[in-house]
C-alpha cells in the first residue's frame, strides 16, 4: 500500500447562531499529530458516540494507526451491488458490500494496534449497527430540513487542503494519489457535517446548565490555579524542625513575618530567598519556574490561586514551616483580557420577490437622509427594521466584542467613527445602515471565564446525552434485514 498523506477534516457546523468549527483527523503520517489529537478530543467532548471510517479502494488505502474519527462512505442503492440491504425508517439502504468493506478496514486497524480481534460475527454485528445508526441520523436530518450548502462544504474542504499545505484545487489529485475518489470524499464530508449539525441541534443546544450549577462551578475554580494557565512562581520556606520547641516556632514565625514585610516594602524577593529560604530552590532565588496549574505543589496551590501577578502571599504555616509565595507572571488562556467593545445600532431591510436589492438599498439611502436631516434613528429602527432581535430596541445591538458579527458587518463597524452613519451595505441577512454610538476598553475576563465554564459543564453532560439520544433514535427506527 502507498503511504497516505494527511487530510484533516475541518468541519463547519452551520447553525442558526453562525458557523461553529470543529476539526477531525484521519491520523495520517504526515499530519501534525498534536492537531489531530486535539481535533479528536473536541469530537469526544461533544459526545461523538459513533466512529466513521472513510474507505477508499481497499487495495490502495492504508489502515489507520489510531483513528477515532472516521469518515463516512456513500450509502445508496446500487442495483448491481445490492445483495443485502438494511432499510431503517423507510427508504434508507445499506449494502452488504459496504458492511464487508467497513469490517475489513476496522479489522485491519485492530490488527495494527495489536488488539485482540473479536469473533467475526461480533465484529460484523458491531459494524452493521454503526451503519444503521449513521443512516438513521441522516434520515432524521433530512426530515428536519438540515442541509449543508456547497458553500459551507467548500469552506470545509478548503480547510482540509490548507492544513495539509495544499490549495483546494490540488485536493482531488492528492486524494486520487491515495486511491480515494474526490466526489465520494466530498459527499462523505457532507454527511459528517450534516450529522454534526443534527447533534448540535438535537443534543448540544438542548443541554441545560442551571445558573446554580454555573455559580458552584465558578466558585470551585476560584480555589485552584487554572489548568489553562502557566504560573511563574518564586517561593521562600522558613523551615521548622519536626519537634520544634515553642521558642523555635516563635522565632520562625517572627522571621517569616519579617521576610514578608521586607518583600512587601519592595526588597528583591530572589535576594531574600537566597538569604533566608530553607528550600531546595533558595540558591535559584526561590524560583520554581513556569508551572501549569495542576503541577503547582498542593501546599502552594491555594496561595497562588488568590494572587495577582507581582503579589506576594502572607506566610502560610504547614508542618514543614512557613511558606511565602510570589506570583511573578501568568501566561495562557485564562489571563485578564481587556477588549475593545463597540456600541452600535442598525436598521435591517430584507430583499423580497417584490423588492429587489436595488430597491431596498434605495429605501435605506432615503432613511439615512432622514436621520441626517434630524429624525430619530431609534424611532425609525422600531418602525422599519426587520431584525427581530434589535428592531424593538431601536436597533441597539448593545456592547459587543470583535467577532460578534459576520465579517461584512464587522468590517463596516470597524471603519466607522463614533456617531457616523454608514452607507447601505449588504450581508447574508439583507441590507443595513449602521451607526456607532461609542467605544470602550472592557475587562472581559469574568465573562470569558463564565463562557468557558458553561461550555465545560455542557460538554461534561454531552456524552451521556448523546448516547441517550442515539438510543432513542435506534428504538424509534424500523429496520428490516433482507438477505
Amino acid at each position: 500500500m502507498r503511504r497516505a498523506i494527511g487530510l484533516a477534516l475541518a468541519l463547519v457546523l452551520a447553525t442558526v447562531l453562525g458557523p461553529v468549527r470543529a476539526e477531525a483527523g484521519a491520523v495520517p503520517d504526515s499530519l501534525d499529530q498534536r492537531a489531530t489529537r486535539s481535533a479528536l478530543m473536541k469530537w469526544e467532548r461533544y459526545g461523538e458516540a459513533l466512529n466513521f471510517e472513510f474507505v477508499g479502494r481497499r487495495s490502495s488505502f492504508p489502515a489507520f494507526e489510531a483513528a477515532r474519527i472516521e469518515s463516512l462512505f456513500n450509502v445508496g442503492c446500487r442495483a448491481a451491488d445490492a445483495s443485502m440491504a438494511l432499510l431503517p425508517s423507510g427508504d434508507g439502504i445499506v449494502l452488504e458490500s459496504e458492511l464487508e468493506e467497513q469490517s475489513f478496514v476496522i479489522a485491519q486497524r485492530l490488527k495494527q494496534q495489536g488488539l485482540e480481534m473479536p469473533p467475526a460475527g461480533v465484529l460484523r454485528q458491531q459494524v452493521l449497527e454503526r451503519l444503521v445508526m449513521q443512516e438513521v441520523q441522516m434520515q432524521r436530518a433530512k426530515r428536519a430540513g438540515i442541509r449543508i450548502s456547497d458553500e459551507n462544504l467548500n469552506e470545509a474542504l478548503g480547510d482540509v487542503a490548507q492544513r495539509n499545505g495544499l490549495q483546494l484545487a490540488q485536493l482531488p489529485e492528492a486524494l486520487a494519489s491515495q486511491g480515494v475518489d474526490y466526489a465520494s470524499y466530498r459527499e462523505g464530508l457532507r454527511r459528517e457535517l450534516t450529522q454534526q449539525v443534527l447533534r448540535q441541534r438535537d443534543v448540544i443546544q438542548r443541554i441545560n446548565v442551571s445558573p446554580r450549577e454555573l455559580e458552584q462551578y465558578l466558585e470551585k475554580q476560584k480555589t485552584r490555579p487554572s489548568e489553562l494557565n502557566e504560573y511563574n512562581i518564586s517561593h521562600i520556606l522558613i523551615a521548622v524542625p519536626q519537634a520544634a520547641t515553642p521558642q523555635q516556632l516563635d522565632e520562625a514565625s517572627r522571621r517569616a513575618a519579617d521576610v514578608f514585610e521586607r518583600a512587601q516594602r519592595g526588597e528583591d524577593f530572589s535576594q531574600l530567598a537566597v538569604a533566608y529560604s530553607n528550600s531546595q530552590t533558595a540558591l535559584e532565588g526561590g524560583s520554581l519556574g513556569w508551572r501549569k496549574g495542576p503541577e503547582i505543589p498542593t501546599v502552594l496551590a491555594d496561595l497562588v490561586a488568590k494572587l495577582k501577578p507581582t503579589e506576594i502571599s502572607e506566610p502560610l504555616r504547614t508542618p514543614s514551616g512557613y511558606h511565602i509565595v510570589k506570583l511573578n507572571e501568568i501566561r495562557g488562556a485564562d489571563v485578564p483580557t481587556v477588549v475593545q467593545q463597540t456600541n452600535a445600532r442598525h436598521i435591517l431591510l430584507k430583499p423580497t420577490e417584490i423588492q429587489d436589492d436595488a430597491t431596498v438599498r434605495q429605501r435605506l439611502l432615503t432613511v439615512r437622509e432622514r436621520i441626517l436631516a434630524g429624525e430619530d434613528f431609534a424611532v425609525l429602527a422600531k418602525a422599519l427594521s426587520e431584525d427581530p432581535g434589535s428592531g424593538s430596541e431601536g436597533g441597539d445591538l448593545g456592547w459587543t466584542t470583535p467577532g460578534s458579527f459576520v465579517p461584512e458587518f464587522e468590517a463596516v463597524l470597524a471603519s466607522l467613527a463614533d456617531n457616523e452613519i454608514s452607507q447601505p451595505f449588504r450581508t447574508q441577512f439583507g441590507w443595513h445602515i449602521m451607526q456607532v454610538l461609542g467605544r470602550r476598553q472592557f475587562d472581559n475576563t469574568d465573562e470569558l471565564r463564565r463562557q468557558r465554564a458553561f461550555v465545560q459543564l455542557r460538554e461534561s453532560k454531552a456524552e451521556e446525552e448523546t448516547e441517550l439520544w442515539l438510543r432513542r433514535l435506534r428504538d424509534e427506527a424500523y429496520v428490516e434485514l433482507k438477505m
